[in-house]
């Protein structure tokens, strides 16, 4: 795995840690009610799937620069 798939795959793990923040943040009423533990937990395991999901492969990268 090349440093372009390095940068390809953290660039997508930190918008999918990003989305699932949000959305765990989203599913509360108020700011105050957010389960911090839950977003960190959910974000963190969110990007380690993105970046088990890249090792398939990625669009952005051609098999050359893999």
């Amino acid at each position: 795995m090349s440093k372009t798939w390095w940068k390809a795959a953290g660039v997508r793990a930190v918008k999918t840690v990003a989305q699932a923040a949000v959305a765990s943040i989203g599913t509360t009423a108020m700011v105050s009610e957010v389960d911090w533990l839950v977003v960190g937990s959910t974000a963190l395991l969110a990007g380690v799937l993105s970046l088990l999901t890249s090792v398939a492969g990625l669009p952005e990268v051609n098999h050359e620069q893999q």
